[in-house]
Order: structure tokens, then sequence, then C-alpha cells
């Protein structure tokens, strides 16, 4: 290398004094270059690795960064949830506790723990028994309407017949005609019937259906559904009536257990 290093040197310095060896210069530059090139090779690879090695440092330094933001973040997202779910808790609770105040009546809040919807059973759990003084036939309600009944109480727990049970019947009344009759499940999810009632009977769609409270057995005047279909086959006198009901079966978390006044703690009425 020092061989050829001197001789290019040479070569430069007759060619500036005599511009005679252009030729010669041309022709060692040639073969000069690839010698050049393998000695700086490993200076170059060396500040490409150190390059690589750095850049590949800050990407993964800037990954772990990410990484820890993107958890921070999920928690916030996550305590963000949380409190929603608490506040939407708390607003359902205080409206609750609002309807006690006009229900006038001695009341309890539980939880529901399960929900049971077989075509031939409707039923539910919550999380109050005997040992809060729960009665079988006790009425079961929510914020929109009335839920169903004690149907058998244990210590810790109930369960409850809901008002979609084949098994379960409400005295009803039509909210604005005042027309009573019987609502009875239907073993489906969101429909009672009407049973019996004359094709004449002064009834239409979308009319609000109340608990009339006779017998005693749930609130008077509570929702219990609005009349969603009538119809009438060809040589009936009687008109088949669908009511789609108030309360919250399926959504429900809370429901409210009331002590109706007076009223003699009896097995649940069925059909």
């Amino acid at each position: 290398m020092l061989f050829f290093a001197l001789v290019s040197t040479t070569v430069i310095t007759i060619d500036h004094s005599h511009e005679h060896l252009k030729l010669v210069r041309s022709t060692l530059s040639t073969i000069i270059y690839p010698v050049q090139a393998a000695v700086n090779m490993p200076i170059k690879l060396g500040r490409w690795a150190s390059r690589s090695f750095a850049s590949k440092k800050v990407l993964l330094e800037e990954n772990v960064s990410l990484s820890k933001e993107l958890e921070l973040l999920e928690i916030k997202l996550q305590g963000l949830e949380i409190l929603e779910v608490l506040e939407e808790e708390n607003s359902y609770l205080r409206k609750l506790l609002g309807v006690t105040n006009e229900l006038k009546e001695r009341v309890l809040i539980a939880e529901l723990v399960a929900v049971e919807l077989e075509p031939s059973r409707h039923m539910a759990e919550i999380n109050k028994g005997t040992n809060d003084g729960i009665y079988e036939g006790q009425p079961v309600l929510d914020l929109s309407g009335i839920v169903g009944q004690i149907y058998h109480a244990d210590p810790f727990s109930s369960k409850v017949l809901l008002i979609t049970d084949p098994n379960c019947t409400i005295p009803i009344q039509i909210n604005r005609s005042g027309l009573r009759a019987i609502a009875l499940g239907t073993g489906q999810r969101n429909i009672l019937t009407l049973k019996h009632l004359p094709t004449n009977a002064d009834i239409e769609e979308g009319d609000l259906v109340i608990s009339s409270g006779l017998g005693r057995l749930f609130p008077k005047g509570y929702p219990v559904g609005t009349i969603h279909s009538i119809s009438v086959e060809a040589g009936s006198a009687f008109s088949a009536v669908t009511i789609k009901p108030s309360a919250k079966l399926t959504q429900d978390r809370e429901v409210l257990l009331v002590w109706l006044a007076g009223v003699v703690r009896s097995p649940l009425n069925q059909k």
C-alpha cells in the first residue's frame, strides 16, 4: 500500500510539472481504488453498525416509553368507565329512592344476581331473603314497572317469578278507560297477554296498563306495560291483546321490594 502511495505521489508531481502522464495516472487510480475501498470498508462498517445500534436503541427506548404511556391511558380509560358505571348506578339508586317516597310503603333495594328466561320458566334471583323480612308473594318493582313477585325465599337470597312467566297473573287496569282485566305471562321475554277481553272493549294500541290494586298483590297504579297489539279472530267474541312490559326485565341491576300495608303474607298467586 505504501508502495502504491509513493508511486501515486511521484506520478502526480511529475504530471503537474510535465503533463505527460495522464494515462498512467488514470490507470494507477483504477488499480488503487479497490485497495482503498477494502481498507476503508471496516471503518465504514463500524460506523454503520454504530449508527444502526444507536437507532435500534432509540427505537427500543421509544417503544418502551409508548407502551408505558398506552398502559397509563388504558388505566385512565378504565377509571373513567368505572366512574361512569358508578354514576349510573348512583343515579339509578337515587331514582329508586324517589320511587319509595311516592309509594309511601316500606321498601328495600335488592341486587339482581341472576335471570333465567326459559320458555316455561322466567325467574330471577336477588340477594335478599327471609333474614331481611322477605316473604313469598311480595311484589318486586323497578323504576319503570312491575317486575314480578317473590316465589321462594331463603335466608340470604330469594327467587322472583317474573311477570312474563306463564304462571304469573296480574290484575290490571287500562289507565285511559279504567277497564279492568287480568294480564298473564306468555313465556316470551317481552310479552304479556290479556285473556277473554270482549271485542268491543275500550282499548287501543299504546294504552298504558297499570296495576289495579285488586287483591293487594301489587301497588295500585304502578305501570305494568303498554298495549302492543290487538287482533280478533274471525267468529270470535274476544280480542287477542298483547302487552309490552314496562319493566326492564333483562337490564335491571337493582330492584325494589315493597311491603304493602295491611297485606297478609301468603304464597304466590298462580293461575
